[in-house]
């Protein structure tokens, strides 16, 4: 049997390192089990942002790891060039402008935040859903059988979707469907893969730029380092803006002095401007507080008053036994939906 890559990184160490020194990140954890653990560590980029088996899943009674794969081949390897060169102050050609983008579209959807939102998501919406896509379905077929055309074969990435068609006859003699559908891991590999190869060629790669930090303030970065802010002032604002909302602020810090931005459908700032010092400390405390649980920033001074830690022994314990069990518990679920 294929040996997988069990370590999955869902912040790429060729990202991180802009942060390290010698291999080595200074870390902030914001979960902690006791007041005991010190509040920074200097970690490998090897041993940070990871989970094991985060994107491997079930196909064909085996486990795969193909999808870590494609994002490494079609999203993180082609922005090395782009990020190296923002890194050193030098020009960037459109193709680097549309791999950066690329890359950052990538970043936000890949990370256990997004996944824990996705959750949420889908538990809200997805009833009612699934119920416009049947009847939408069941239309459909209707049409094919009354003129006798053939069905259409499914796509690879429909036939990866964690769900199950139920049909039962019932006492009236009439038929009833249904779907069964997974709200786990497959069933948020198949909509990362969604955005990735559809929804994002409606993203616009013009009007980025990159933003510089004054003298005298880093910008830090996290494990959810792509923002998506909804500003209307110092002290109103929030996370719950989205791509295609205009006057979207969209951040990705790329190194401690540099800072991919753009505006929906608004004027943004010029390429490679400098940001004055209040708007800089603005900027690296929304970074802050955007971050699930870990921060990595070569400035310490002032994280844990801006971003102060959560310690819960019951927390810490309840998360960590999540993440133990998140193999065995996904895999199980995807091979139930297909048995």
């Amino acid at each position: 049997m294929k040996e997988i890559r069990r370590n999955n990184h869902f912040v790429p160490k060729l990202y991180l390192k802009q942060w390290a020194q010698d291999g080595r990140i200074p870390t902030y954890r914001l979960l902690v089990s006791n007041e005991a653990v010190p509040e920074w560590r200097d970690l490998s980029l090897s041993k940070i942002a990871f989970r094991e088996h985060l994107y491997t899943y079930a196909m064909a009674k085996e486990e795969t790891d193909e999808f870590e794969h494609w994002l490494a081949e079609e999203f993180e390897n082609p922005a090395v060039d782009a990020i190296d060169r923002v890194v050193r102050d030098q020009r960037l050609s459109p193709e680097h402008w549309r791999r950066l983008v690329r890359f950052a579209v990538a970043q936000e959807v890949r990370t256990p935040a997004w996944f824990k939102s996705f959750v949420a998501r889908q538990h809200a919406q997805l009833p009612s859903l699934i119920q416009e896509t049947l009847e939408w379905s069941v239309k459909k077929l209707e049409k094919y059988h009354a003129t006798k055309q053939p069905l259409p074969a499914s796509p690879l990435k429909d036939a990866l979707l964690p769900s199950k068609v139920i049909t039962q006859q019932g006492a009236d003699g009439q038929g009833h469907i249904g779907v069964e559908v997974v709200v786990g891991r497959q069933l948020w590999l198949w909509t990362i893969r969604h955005i990735l190869t559809t929804t994002i060629e409606r993203i616009s790669t013009r009007k980025w730029n990159i933003v510089r930090a004054p003298d005298g303030v880093s910008w830090p970065t996290s494990d959810d380092p792509l923002i998506r802010l909804n500003y209307r002032g110092p002290t109103e604002y929030n996370f719950g803006s989205g791509w295609g909302v205009k006057n979207t602020d969209i951040f990705l810090p790329l190194s401690p002095t540099h800072l991919l931005h753009t505006c929906i459908g608004g004027p943004g700032w010029p390429r490679g401007v400098t940001v004055n010092r209040d708007m800089a400390l603005f900027l690296r405390r929304v970074i802050l507080e955007h971050a699930d649980r870990y921060v990595f920033s070569v400035d310490k001074t002032d994280v844990s008053r801006l971003r102060p830690r959560t310690v819960s022994l019951s927390g810490y314990n309840e998360e960590s036994a999540f993440w133990a069990n998140w193999r065995n518990d996904q895999l199980k679920a995807e091979q139930d939906i297909r048995s």
